[in-house]
């Protein structure tokens, strides 16, 4: 089906242009969601009798966009998630998490301007995209973690294998510790229970 672009389109074309994409891509998304026009002569007139006013909006909405994501772009979100000891999450992180990760420090993010390039399914950091706006896009970090203070040291640049080699180092010296504990005060007993040459003589 041949259409008509009413805005621009990531890897379709520019407002103004035609193009030809198949009929349930057109009759599913992009005519109900006015991004584009069939192609006949009623339409073409019609667009370029509007084609200022369309180009106009475009500009407000893009200006409006771009002041969003000079805001969020580069800002890190939070998202608590439980895991395994080796960091994979009993689930995945949705565009719905994110957006409400965004939401909770105060940004407006909806779950369609969310791009992940695959799904989320291990702890640490992650960059994701937001599309704003046909022509804006920002990057921000996600933090996934099982706790808050799991997250602060994820931010300060440690990564899972580091944390779970420092818990299994603490907790290693903590067993050790017990262990020394245990010698000397059995070697104290041993030293009291030993004879004494006085008591032979």
């Amino acid at each position: 089906m041949d259409i008509i672009l009413l805005e621009r389109v990531a890897k379709l074309g520019n407002m103004g242009e035609v193009v030809s994409v198949k009929e349930g891509y057109a009759r599913n998304y992009l005519l109900p969601q006015k991004k584009a026009l069939r192609v006949n002569a009623a339409n073409l007139a019609r667009f370029e009798a509007e084609k200022a006013a369309l180009e106009a909006r475009n500009a407000e909405t893009r200006a409006a966009a771009q002041a969003e994501a000079d805001k969020i772009d580069g800002k890190q979100f939070v998202v608590i998630r439980s895991a395994s000891d080796a960091g994979s999450l009993y689930g995945s992180v949705t565009p719905r998490d994110v957006a409400d990760a965004a939401a909770a420090d105060g940004y407006k993010v909806d779950r369609n301007q969310v791009v992940l390039q695959g799904p989320i399914k291990d702890l640490g950091l992650h960059d994701v995209t937001l599309n704003l706006h046909p022509e804006v896009e920002a990057t921000i970090t996600l933090n996934v973690a099982r706790s808050a203070e799991e997250a602060e040291l994820q931010a300060a640049g440690k990564s899972i294998q580091e944390l779970a080699a420092e818990e299994e180092a603490a907790a290693e010296f903590e067993i050790q510790e017990l262990f020394d504990d245990l010698g000397s005060a059995a070697s104290e007993d041993d030293g009291d229970d030993a004879p004494r040459a006085s008591d032979n003589a």
